[in-house]
């Protein structure tokens, strides 16, 4: 079985509604996954928008949230998950925000794809101390056994 990335707030390529950006409760959305690998020991999810500041000539990958050393136990994260209610052991990295937490989609132009991609890691990665998508990526190098990804759009 391949590692899946669902959510009940919207579908694979779907628009995402405006309760979970700026526009709205600037929620997450509630996230679902199955078929994480036996070996796995960690899980990490980052989320983010390849297509900013404009879809027509995008300039750099705006970073939405970052989550690491999820336990392969846990199976989704509810709407609207706060700090606190992350699965036990749950480590924060620091959005483009320079903040940890989801932020939600906030286009400036055009209609924006966001990614939410997940991944099962064959190691619990150490304490990086709050790192940047690119700190954590670098981490992860050599250790991803499977990922999954799941697509979303907004326009304002």
């Amino acid at each position: 079985m391949s590692l899946t990335l669902t959510s009940s707030a919207f579908n694979h390529n779907g628009e995402i509604p405006a309760r979970y950006t700026c526009d709205g409760d600037d929620i997450s959305p509630a996230l679902a996954w199955a078929g994480v690998p036996k070996e796995a020991k960690s899980l990490v999810l980052i989320v983010d928008d390849p297509d900013a500041p404009d879809p027509a000539a995008p300039k750099m990958t705006w970073v939405h949230w970052v989550l690491y050393n999820m336990p392969t136990d846990a199976a989704a994260l509810p709407e609207a998950v706060a700090s606190p209610d992350l699965p036990a052991g749950t480590k924060e990295g620091i959005n483009d925000w320079k903040r940890t937490g989801y932020g939600g989609p906030c286009p400036p132009i055009g209609r924006h794809r966001y990614f939410h991609k997940l991944y099962a890691l064959d190691t619990v990665l150490p304490d990086l101390n709050q790192p940047t998508k690119a700190q954590l990526e670098q981490a992860m190098q050599g250790h991803v056994l499977a990922q999954a990804e799941l697509i979303g759009t907004y326009q304002r």
